[in-house]
C-alpha cells in the first residue's frame, strides 16, 4: 500500500473503493476525496492509480484473491481505526452469446463481479459491526435487472450481485446500510474492452444476429444515452452519505429501462431486439 498524502485532521470517514484505475472507480475516488474522506483507491494494476496519488491512498487489490482482500482491509483498519464505506466497483464485461462463452470465462466473470464483493463484504463487516455502522455500496447495473442478447453472462453476474445486495441489506440492518447503484450506459472503456473479446470468441453462425447488434449497434456504448462516470460517482457518494439511503439508485437511462421488467416476457424479448436493431440502423445512417 502506498501512502501518498498527508491526512487532514478534519477527515473522519474512510472509504475503500475497488476498480479505481479508470472510469467510474476513478471518478468516485476523486469525488469522495473532494468531500474530505480518506480514500483508499485500489485496482489490480497499480500503474493506473498514479493519477490519484495526490488525492488518495493507493493499493494493489485483486478482488479474486481472498488473502489480499483481507490484508488490505486490515491495513486500512489499523491505519485509520475504521472503515466507514466499501464501494465494490471493480469489474469487466464478458461479451458473447451464452452458448459461445466458455465455462471458464463465465466462472472468471462471476469470480470478479460476485465473489469479489462477497469476499470484501466478509472482510469489512466485522469492522462495521464493531463500530456499529457503515455502508456497503455495490455497483451493479441496469443489466442486473434487465438483460440483453449477447450480454447474458455479464448480466447474470450482475443479477446475482443484486440478489447478494438484497440479502445483505436485510441481514445487516439497521446499523449497516447496503445499497445498489445501478448505472445504465456510462462513457468508459467498458465497451472497447468488451468488443476486443470478439477476437477470442468462436462465434457460432446460429447467433450471427446477436453479434451484429454489438459490432454495429449502440448496445455496448449507449450512444447519446450514455452518461459520464461522474454522474455515477455522485450517486455513489449520495448513497454513502444519506441518513436513510434507498436500496437502489438507478443512474441515467436505467431509471426508465428497468420498467421493462413489468411487461410480459414475450413483449420484453421483442422490445429488446427491436431497440437493438433500431439502434443499429440509426448508427449505419450516421444518426446515432
Amino acid at each position: 500500500m502506498t501512502h501518498n498524502r498527508r491526512r487532514d485532521a478534519t477527515d473522519d470517514r474512510t472509504v475503500l473503493i475497488t476498480g479505481c484505475g479508470s472510469g467510474i472507480g476513478r471518478a468516485t475516488a476523486r469525488e469522495f476525496a473532494r468531500r474530505g474522506w480518506t480514500v483508499y483507491a485500489t485496482d489490480l494494476r497499480t500503474d493506473l492509480l498514479e493519477p490519484l496519488e495526490d488525492e488518495c491512498e493507493t493499493a494493489e487489490l485483486d478482488v479474486t484473491d481472498e488473502a489480499q482482500c483481507e490484508e488490505v482491509v486490515e491495513r486500512i483498519a489499523d491505519d485509520e481505526g475504521s472503515i466507514d464505506c466499501l464501494v465494490n466497483n471493480a469489474g469487466y464485461g464478458v461479451l458473447g452469446a451464452v452458448a459461445d462463452v466458455s465455462t471458464e470465462k463465465a466462472r472468471e466473470q462471476f469470480d470478479v463481479l460476485v465473489h469479489g464483493p462477497h469476499r470484501l463484504a466478509r472482510a469489512v463487516l466485522p469492522k462495521m459491526h464493531d463500530q456499529h455502522g457503515g455502508t456497503i455500496v455495490n455497483v451493479t447495473s441496469l443489466l442486473g435487472r434487465v438483460t440483453f442478447p449477447g450480454l447474458g453472462v455479464y448480466g447474470s453476474a450482475k443479477f446475482a450481485l443484486e440478489g447478494l445486495t438484497d440479502a445483505l441489506r436485510m441481514e445487516t440492518g439497521p446499523d449497516i446500510d447496503v445499497v445498489a447503484v445501478e448505472p445504465g450506459w456510462v462513457r468508459t472503456g467498458f465497451d472497447d474492452e468488451a468488443r476486443q473479446q470478439f477476437a477470442d470468441i468462436d462465434a457460432s453462425p446460429e447467433y450471427a444476429d446477436v453479434y451484429e447488434l454489438h459490432e454495429e449497434g449502440p448496445f455496448l456504448d449507449g450512444g447519446p444515452l450514455a452518461v459520464e462516470p461522474e454522474a455515477v460517482a455522485d450517486e455513489i457518494l449520495h448513497a454513502a452519505t444519506a441518513t436513510n439511503p434507498k436500496s437502489r439508485y438507478p443512474v441515467g437511462v436505467a431509471r426508465w429501462l428497468v420498467l421493462l421488467r413489468f411487461l410480459p416476457d414475450s413483449v420484453q424479448d421483442k422490445g429488446r431486439w427491436a431497440i437493438g436493431k433500431l439502434g443499429t440502423k440509426l448508427r449505419r445512417f450516421g444518426l446515432l
